[in-house]
């Protein structure tokens, strides 16, 4: 699918969820507590967090595969299939899964620690 068809389906399954939004310019993607829950790769797919035994099934189910970005696997994330990203309805129960599943992941620092200044 291409980026722009994929960027609005992504956008439209993002907003069925309130605990997260889009964030990210160039690669837009979702997190909470500075874990990374969701992203849209600049090839179109939409790789998705999933725990353990969701994930497989996810696999299992929609004969899909795990995420890979800039060539290195990213093995709790999920390649969302393209005909299964325009079904907003039949992925958001998937979604929500995964933003619960990062939600209860441990918080991550999300900026640099300052220098201390110099004296």
């Amino acid at each position: 699918m291409d980026h722009a068809k994929a960027a609005v389906l992504y956008e439209k399954l993002v907003a069925t969820n309130p605990r997260v939004e889009v964030k990210g310019d160039t690669v837009p993607y979702t997190s909470l507590n500075g874990n990374m829950q969701s992203a849209l790769h600049k090839d179109g797919t939409v790789a998705l967090r999933l725990p353990s035994p969701e994930r497989e099934a996810f696999l299992e189910k929609y004969k899909t595969a795990l995420a890979a970005h800039y060539g290195v696997v990213q093995p709790e994330y999920v390649v969302v299939p393209d005909k299964l990203l325009a079904k907003t309805a039949e992925l958001k129960p998937h979604f929500d899964a995964s933003v619960a599943y990062v939600g209860s992941l441990k918080a991550k620092a999300t900026t640099k620690p300052k220098a201390k200044p110099k004296r």
